[in-house]
């Protein structure tokens, strides 16, 4: 199972908390370091059933700056996640099958019981 967490997002540090009160093993992964790849990305898009449009934060002013208005291509918002990780939805947790977002934190309790 892997969290990609954002130490400054409180959503994120209440997923991260849940997974540790249910004594769930782990791997941490903070995205803003260590960057997404678009392949990556297609995995957990699949595994949450969702469309690349609705992992991006579209309130983020990069986003807005940006791409706001745009008719982008799967690819192009792809690419611009992987350029610009902070417009990414989050926290995400995964699991071999099956990805939630931690929006509430927990949404996460979907895929560990």
């Amino acid at each position: 199972m892997k969290i990609y967490h954002n130490p400054r997002c409180r959503k994120s540090r209440q997923t991260l908390a849940i997974l540790n009160e249910k004594n769930i093993k782990f791997e941490i992964v903070e995205y803003l370091k260590d960057n997404f790849s678009i392949s990556d990305l297609k995995i957990i898009i699949e595994k949450l059933e969702i469309n690349p449009i609705e992992l991006v934060r579209k309130n983020e002013s990069i986003w807005k700056e940006k791409y706001k208005g745009k008719n982008l291509s799967d690819e192009e918002i792809f690419q611009a996640m992987v350029e610009n990780p902070k417009i990414i939805q989050r926290p995400i947790v995964t699991n071999r099958k099956k990805a939630v977002l931690g929006r509430p934190p927990e949404n996460v309790l979907k895929i560990i019981n």
